[in-house]
């Protein structure tokens, strides 16, 4: 390998990780950057991500460096946005090229997200070795065309070889937060945190980092409902709603809701929730598996290909999950919720069932696929 120059100090391995956009991307990449420095604590990592972004916050929290991108994608109605659509890619694409060439990286990592296209696509062009990680179901354009050069593709799904070239794919899992994967005590802790009775029924209502609006507007809807219930309702609304939501919760005097823009403690949120009413995003699906919870999922319609749909049919065709169309949430989401905590047996067979689909080693997995492409072992 050339000489590296002064992008860092000098390291016995170096790892790109790209992508980011929301909590899905960011989280699992985390993750995996995390187990690659456990298996190789002398492993220097640096994340690219979009300039603007959620992971250009996120990443130097978790103690990382990150540099960020001038990309973003096409909008999806008429812009005149999508004008200058090639020129940002361009650019993004001289930049991770410019990247690559300084830090001198072994392999790069692709977690999805505006910043991965070009990261990956100017790796593949110096000839540095590539890793996809696809958390869907169901392979984006882009991941389907970078998967062409990439040497190794770790999915979530079986099946991904109508893809992938079969001999690339490994299945391994998503990436989650460490602190979903052991929950013993955790509910007490959550009882506290969130201030709740533990002798009524909880809803956890999570629509992802950035919040989902037919989610949100069906809670809204279903105050009332709650109420007669006796539910307790932990609310992640993401910051776009949260005022709204705690507006109505007041007037409503509704002193079992539990409103936050965002939660920080996951863990314990998912260790007192009865049911969960969330979207279907990989990452969210992965961590329910994991810490198997009942859950009605409404797929965000506008993800690329509907991925989210995809991601939970694959629960409810082993009876894993409910869905309800984004198109119908306001009346029918919360409805299921409801009649979900009021079934004792409906829980307990798709939490057994969801808690079979769960792959909790994925971050190790994938590190250990990313030291292979390297040339080391694992």
């Amino acid at each position: 390998m050339a000489e590296r120059n002064n992008i860092s100090a000098s390291a016995s391995l170096r790892f790109i990780i790209s992508g980011g956009g929301t909590g899905g991307h960011i989280f699992p990449a985390i993750a995996i950057a995390n187990a690659l420095k456990r298996l190789r604590p002398d492993a220097e990592i640096l994340f690219v991500g979009a300039q603007g972004k959620m992971e250009m916050e996120k990443v130097p929290a978790a103690g990382y460096r990150i540099i960020g991108l001038k990309i973003s994608g096409i909008e999806r109605s008429l812009s005149l946005k999508n004008l200058i659509f090639p020129i940002k890619l361009t650019g993004s694409l001289l930049q991770s090229i410019r990247i690559i060439r300084e830090f001198k990286p072994d392999a790069v990592v692709g977690v999805g997200g505006f910043a991965s296209g070009p990261v990956m696509l100017a790796a593949s062009m110096l000839g540095i070795p590539t890793l996809i990680q696809e958390q869907n179901s169901y392979a984006g354009i882009t991941n389907k065309v970078l998967g062409k050069r990439a040497k190794r593709i770790c999915v979530a799904y079986t099946g991904m070889e109508r893809f992938f070239p079969a001999n690339r794919v490994v299945l391994t899992g998503n990436p989650v937060r460490q602190d979903i994967l052991s929950m013993e005590g955790k509910r007490e802790a959550g009882l506290q945190t969130f201030n709740l009775d533990p002798a009524k029924k909880t809803l956890l209502v999570i629509g992802g980092s950035l919040g989902a609006r037919s989610i949100n507007l069906s809670v809204e809807a279903h105050i009332d409902a709650f109420i007669a219930g006796d539910v307790q309702v932990v609310w992640q609304t993401g910051k776009l709603f949260i005022e709204q939501a705690q507006q109505a919760v007041e007037a409503k005097g509704a002193k079992n809701f539990r409103v936050q823009a965002f939660i920080t403690t996951m863990d314990q949120a998912y260790a007192v929730a009865d049911v969960v009413l969330s979207r279907a995003g990989a990452s969210s699906i992965s961590e329910l598996c994991i810490v198997g919870r009942p859950a009605v999922l409404v797929p965000f319609p506008f993800a690329a290909e509907d991925h989210q749909t995809k991601n939970a049919m694959s629960l409810v065709e082993r009876n894993a999950a409910i869905l309800v169309p984004d198109s119908k949430a306001k009346d029918a989401a919360c409805q299921q919720a409801l009649a979900l905590l009021n079934d004792e047996a409906g829980r307990n067979e798709l939490s057994d069932n969801i808690r079979k689909l769960a792959l909790p080693n994925a971050d190790m997995e994938i590190a250990k696929e990313v030291l292979k492409i390297s040339g080391l072992n694992p």
